[in-house]
């Protein structure tokens, strides 16, 4: 009995090595990715929801300040690239951090983006904003931010 387990694992092991080995399972340049996703995003609010049965749909939905550049295989610090801000950087004593923003980029009803609209995303976030998300998740992760302030229309400094 012991013998025929052995050999019956060992023959998965045989094919799981076969199957990744095929050249069928390469991937092709271009064309269409198509995902399985065993859930329904509960809402589009990124910010209300902790999973990524909502964020990774939604990714093609919003922007972020700045991303990982999605053609470097591995994230790092170096693969930061920015997205509606243009560039940034950071204070002589490294604890403010201004980042300029893309003009031109207008919300779903046709109003600018302006840096009012990351000022108000991180009064929400921080909790400090009169009003409040149903639920913030990450909220903690904020606790060390003091404070985000716009320097004209398309500039903000964390």
């Amino acid at each position: 009995m012991k013998r025929k387990i052995r050999a019956f694992v060992g023959m998965g092991g045989l094919l799981i090595a076969l199957s990744i080995a095929d050249p069928v399972c390469a991937q092709k340049s271009g064309g269409i990715l198509k995902m399985y996703s065993p859930d329904n995003p509960a809402s589009m609010s990124i910010h209300e929801e902790a999973t990524v049965f909502a964020e990774g749909p939604m990714m093609g939905v919003f922007n972020n300040l700045v991303m990982f550049d999605q053609h470097v295989p591995q994230n790092s610090l170096t693969s930061i690239v920015p997205d509606l801000a243009t560039g940034w950087w950071w204070s002589e004593d490294g604890t403010e951090l201004t980042l300029p923003l893309r003009e031109g980029v207008a919300w779903h009803n046709g109003k600018a983006f302006t840096a009012k609209d990351v000022v108000c995303t991180f009064d929400l976030l921080t909790g400090i904003s009169s009003e409040s998300f149903r639920v913030n998740p990450r909220k903690s992760w904020y606790g060390n931010l003091e404070r985000v302030t716009r320097n004209g229309d398309y500039e903000v400094t964390i």
